[in-house]
């Protein structure tokens, strides 16, 4: 398809979600929720950024399925309409796998499936790109880099989009943006909780500030924002991670070696003891039933083939018919040779003069 596009001259952006249409996300969802189903394994989906795609992981769960879904920063805040911009940075920003939906109901649907649970988790799935290094794709969308902007904006997004609108409460809000993946993940209570023992991250939230996104403030070295103008209620005030406050006012405060790496073990309890309870439930047995001590007879088949004459003129037919007709046996082939050959057929008549007389148009008159 992609190569289909180039041909017709289309090697901008929008080239991208052209190629990329929704039917392929659900597809894939919809196979890997499959092969996770038969091989009784958890499934973790990133990236949920259609309606559709978002239904089947819904439709699934419902069904018992230890599937997880994540819509991310992009999905949850903005459309893929962009794509047909009239400026190429702007739209290349865009670019990523799967593309953004063009359905501007999009955000808002994403957003009510994380809210009543059938999605669990959001992240940002930063992974952003100057325009100079997206303009290597500047003939070629499909040599565009793919990733956007999401990390800073995530959690107001989130809070505008469903706290604010009294889609979840603040406990939700929590869970979707650090429990459920710390749980998941394996590092709770280490993660995703304030309590002794636990590590010193920690966010001071303002509900009632409220914040416009700008390439102008924002703390990455990008020139485009993908969320430029968009107004968020909810707002981190200060954040500390490791007890060392990072963010103050919009501000970052980092060093380079400041973080750390998070060893995990594997197999979290919070996926796998569901995964165990299936695999005990779905062990195969057997049907316990007494010996059959009843009769036993061979069946013997009294089926009886046709002979058939050979044709020089198409596959074997049978050229003479013994017994009754069998009315399910076509009486008509292509081959040539037809099963009726043998009766004698009446020489062709022309009618004359038809029953009733000849009719002459003229005489009506």
């Amino acid at each position: 398809e992609q190569k289909k596009l180039l041909t017709l001259g289309i090697t901008g952006p929008e080239g991208h979600v052209l190629s990329h249409p929704e039917e392929a996300e659900t597809e894939a969802v919809y196979r890997a929720i499959t092969i996770a189903k038969q091989t009784n394994c958890p499934l973790y989906i990133t990236k949920v950024m259609s309606k559709s795609a978002a239904d089947v992981i819904a439709k699934a769960r419902k069904k018992g399925m230890v599937v997880y879904g994540e819509p991310i920063t992009a999905s949850l805040g903005t459309d893929g309409s962009h794509y047909w911009s009239k400026n190429w940075a702007e739209a290349a920003a865009f670019v990523m796998s799967p593309p953004l939906n063009p359905d501007p109901s999009t955000p808002q649907y994403l957003t009510s499936l994380l809210a009543c649970g059938d999605l669990q988790v959001t992240s940002s799935a930063q992974a952003s790109f100057s325009t100079a290094q997206r303009a290597v794709g500047k003939d070629d969308f499909t040599l565009i880099p793919e990733g956007s902007n999401g990390i800073e904006e995530r959690m107001s997004v989130v809070w505008d989009r469903a706290v604010s609108t009294g889609k979840m409460d603040e406990n939700e809000f929590v869970a979707v943006t650090s429990t459920n993946a710390a749980k998941l993940f394996n590092i709770y209570p280490r993660k995703g909780r304030i309590a002794v023992g636990s590590d010193a991250d920690i966010v001071i939230w303002n509900p009632k500030e409220t914040r416009t996104i700008s390439a102008k403030t924002h703390n990455l070295t990008v020139e485009v924002n993908i969320l430029e103008g968009l107004e968020c209620r909810g707002v981190a005030s200060v954040v500390i991670s490791a007890g060392r406050v990072v963010v103050e006012d919009g501000k970052l405060n980092v060093i380079e070696g400041l973080g750390r790496f998070v060893a995990r073990k594997a197999f979290p309890d919070a996926v796998y003891k569901r995964i165990r309870a299936r695999s005990k439930m779905a062990e195969v047995r057997g049907v316990p039933r007494g010996n059959y001590d009843g009769p036993v007879h061979d069946v013997i088949s009294m089926t009886k083939s046709v002979p058939l004459t050979p044709t020089t003129r198409g596959p074997l037919c049978p050229k003479t018919q013994t017994g009754p007709r069998n009315l399910h046996q076509s009486g008509f082939t292509l081959a040539g040779t037809q099963i009726d050959d043998h009766i004698p057929r009446r020489s062709a008549q022309r009618i004359v003069a038809p029953p009733g007389g000849r009719s002459n148009i003229t005489s009506l008159s």
